[in-house]
C-alpha cells in the first residue's frame, strides 16, 4: 500500500490515516518508527500481531480474539498487514465512532466471511473475548452473561433469532444501534481497550 521502509512515513499515507482516524501526526509518526523495529519489512504477520496484541493484554490471553480482528483486516488474504492496515485496526478497535465499529464489529462475527453471521459464530467470538476477561472481573457479571454460551444465548434473543437462522448486516447493526445492551455485550470492555492503548502508547 506504497508504504516506505526508508523510515519516513509517506505524506499520502499520513494524511490519509489523519483523515480516517483520531490519530495526530505525532502519534502516527512515533508508532510508524516503533512498527519498523517490530517489522522491518513493513508489513505485521498474524503471529507478530499476536505478539503485539499480547503486549496490551499481559494479564490476559487475547491470542484468539487477535486472530479474529487479524482477519478482519487482511482484506486481501494475503496474511499479513501493513502500517496503514494496521493502525486502522487499532482505530477501529479503540476510539472510532459506533456505526464504523459496527461495520467492523460484522466482519469481525462474520467468521466465515459468507455475509451473514450464525449463532455458533457469536459464540465463537464471544469465547475468545471471554479469554480477555480476568477471572476476578468474570465473577462480576450478571448471572445470566457470566459465561460465553450465556452471552452469545442472549445476544441472539435480543435479535429474535431462531437458533439456525441468520443475521444480516443491515439487521445486526440496525438491531445493535437500537438497543444498546447489546452493543455493550458484543464489545469487550471498550474503556478498557482505550485505557490500555493509552498506557501502552509509544
Amino acid at each position: 500500500m506504497g508504504n516506505s521502509k526508508s523510515g519516513a512515513l509517506s505524506k499520502e499515507i499520513l494524511e490519509e490515516l489523519q483523515l480516517n482516524t483520531r490519530f495526530t501526526e505525532e502519534e502516527l509518526s512515533t508508532w510508524y518508527q516503533s512498527f519498523l523495529k517490530e517489522c522491518p519489512s513493513g508489513r505485521i504477520t498474524r503471529q507478530e500481531f499476536q505478539t503485539i496484541y499480547s503486549k496490551f493484554f499481559p494479564e490476559a490471553d487475547p491470542k484468539a480474539y487477535a486472530q479474529h480482528v487479524f482477519r478482519s483486516f487482511d482484506a486481501n488474504s494475503d496474511g499479513t498487514l501493513d502500517f496503514k492496515e494496521y493502525v486502522i485496526a487499532l482505530h477501529m478497535t479503540s476510539v472510532c465512532k459506533t456505526n464504523q465499529k459496527l461495520e467492523w464489529a460484522f466482519s469481525l462475527y462474520d467468521v466465515d466471511g459468507n455475509g451473514s453471521i450464525s449463532k455458533n459464530e457469536v459464540l465463537e467470538i464471544i469465547t475468545a473475548i471471554f479469554k480477555m476477561i480476568s477471572p476476578e472481573d468474570v465473577k462480576h457479571l450478571p448471572e445470566d452473561e457470566n459465561t460465553p454460551e450465556k452471552r452469545a444465548e442472549k445476544i441472539w434473543g435480543f435479535f429474535g433469532k431462531k437458533d439456525d437462522d441468520k443475521l444480516t448486516e443491515k439487521e445486526f447493526i440496525e438491531g445493535t444501534l437500537a438497543n444498546m445492551e447489546i452493543l455493550r455485550l458484543i464489545q469487550f470492555e471498550p474503556q478498557k481497550v482505550k485505557e490500555k492503548f493509552k498506557e501502552k502508547k509509544p
